[in-house]
């Protein structure tokens, strides 16, 4: 297909962002080891609008590319199913997270894992859960849109899917540096999980909801986890 100047505007934005994000995240946790905010960073409102803010940007950048919604995955077919089959595939990958996690850490202690996410996002009542989410939404959002939907599906005109699928793996697992190595490890394989559900429906919903199901459930067991450090 002949690339249009807009597609080649897409392709500098949709890198540009990617490395913004991964220097915020190397400096978040080089901070983090020296520093513990004494809130919630889901529940900031300057947080919160910036990921709105950067979730428009995908937008735009997407609909700059000029390639067609099935590309990028805009397309909901089967609305129902998908989130049914989302939420099952959320909650197995949960638990396979959650029981791999418990043990690695009740046999090499918190040297390959940092629960210090947890303890940060882990909500302390329910009203608070309820509001953690919600805010929870957009970040996910966010997520996927510029890993899945920008990456694989964007980029899909100038490289080989496969290709792709690797490269976005290995920066969704990067971009969750301040878990340690294993936190890393399992980031990237629940996005090639997520991947692969994306290549397969050709829509965004199904990963999403799975994205947002294991999030949500791994922040519900978060005093199970941070039980194992007490």
């Amino acid at each position: 297909m002949d690339l249009t100047l807009g597609y080649w505007f897409f392709v500098v934005g949709t890198l540009a962002l990617t490395s913004a994000l991964g220097v915020s995240t190397w400096a978040t946790a080089r901070l983090l080891r020296t520093w513990r905010p004494p809130f919630n960073p889901l529940l900031q409102p300057a947080d919160l609008l910036l990921r709105v803010v950067l979730i428009g940007l995908c937008v735009l950048l997407g609909l700059l590319s000029g390639l067609p919604a099935q590309v990028l995955g805009w397309q909901w077919p089967r609305p129902g199913a998908q989130v049914a089959l989302g939420v099952v595939v959320g909650l197995l990958l949960a638990l396979a997270i959650f029981a791999s996690t418990r043990l690695l850490v009740a046999r090499t202690g918190y040297r390959y894992y940092s629960p210090l996410l947890v303890e940060l996002l882990a909500p302390r009542s329910r009203t608070e859960f309820v509001a953690i989410a919600c805010a929870l939404l957009p970040s996910v959002l966010l997520e996927e849109l510029l890993f899945r939907s920008l990456w694989i599906g964007g980029l899909s005109p100038l490289l080989p899917q496969a290709l792709l699928i690797g490269a976005a793996c290995i920066l969704f697992g990067v971009m969750h540096s301040p878990q340690g190595a294993w936190g890393m490890v399992g980031a990237a394989l629940a996005g090639l999980l997520f991947a692969l559900l994306f290549g397969w429906t050709q829509s965004l919903l199904l990963p999403l909801v799975a994205h947002y199901v294991v999030n949500l459930a791994q922040l519900a067991a978060a005093p199970f986890i941070l039980a194992q450090k007490a």
